[in-house]
């Protein structure tokens, strides 16, 4: 089985690479009051911070249960106020075979509108992220085309799309859809395809999507949610850089 690192070790990682934010899921399920204060001052002595909180444990495209949903969301972003962490990332849950695929698209737009007013009073941004069916066949949401419709319907500054490369190569047309939905964007997620590993492995074209970025003057965070295939550090390091400078020249072009 494998041995996740520390999240100590993660932060050194992070730091070491010259990152400012990390992505937290279920660490801090297990931390208790002394744990977080610890925690929270090494990534401030580091320089990082946690840019984004998953692990919600509730769905947004599920009819009848909206009161459960709002409650977990209400708690999530305690958490992620607690944690000075900006923004949550939320999920839609399985499409029910049993129920109109328009029933739960509404309550997607519902769902949301209810979870954007409980964010903006903790001044909390959400993110939605599509999964590609590969990966879960048998999630409701499944590309950023209907997570565009989604916060559109919204219409709210604070809920936008979390566009994954990843799981949106298996549709293809990255670029195109990025260009075309920008303003919705509020975080990326960078991995190849095949295998998850890190730009220049796999099939996906990064260079021309971080100029694109650049073009587009994205100011949001890029997270790097892939499986190094060397030293995290050096490959992390790598990756930056190699963003850093595609996304000035796509500036330049702009």
């Amino acid at each position: 089985m494998l041995k996740l690192p520390s999240f100590d070790r993660c932060i050194e990682v992070v730091a070491e690479a010259g990152y400012q934010g990390v992505e937290l899921t279920g660490y801090f399920q297990t931390w208790d009051a002394e744990e977080k204060r610890r925690l929270m001052a090494k990534m401030r002595s580091l320089g990082v911070m946690i840019d984004m909180l998953s692990g919600l444990q509730a769905s947004f495209a599920i009819p009848g249960q909206s009161e459960e949903f709002v409650t977990r969301v209400t708690e999530h972003c305690r958490i992620a106020k607690g944690l000075e962490c900006p923004q949550i990332n939320i999920k839609s849950g399985k499409r029910l075979t049993a129920v109109d695929p328009n029933a739960q698209l509404q309550a997607a737009v519902d769902n949301l509108k209810r979870a954007s007013d409980v964010a903006e009073a903790s001044g909390i941004n959400i993110v939605i992220e599509p999964i590609d069916l590969i990966e879960n066949p048998t999630i409701f949401l499944t590309s950023v085309h209907d997570g565009f419709d989604i916060v559109r319907a919204v219409n709210r500054p604070n809920v936008k799309v979390l566009y994954d490369f990843y799981h949106e190569q298996r549709g293809g047309n990255l670029i195109e859809k990025l260009e075309q939905n920008i303003d919705w964007v509020g975080l990326v997620h960078i991995a190849d395809v095949p295998g998850r590993h890190e730009p220049g492995t796999g099939e996906i074209d990064y260079t021309n999507i971080y100029r694109t970025l650049g073009k587009l003057h994205y100011s949001h965070f890029i997270g790097m949610e892939y499986a190094p295939t060397s030293d995290p550090v050096a490959s992390l390091r790598k990756t930056r850089l190699e963003a850093q400078q595609a996304m000035a020249k796509g500036r330049n072009i702009a």
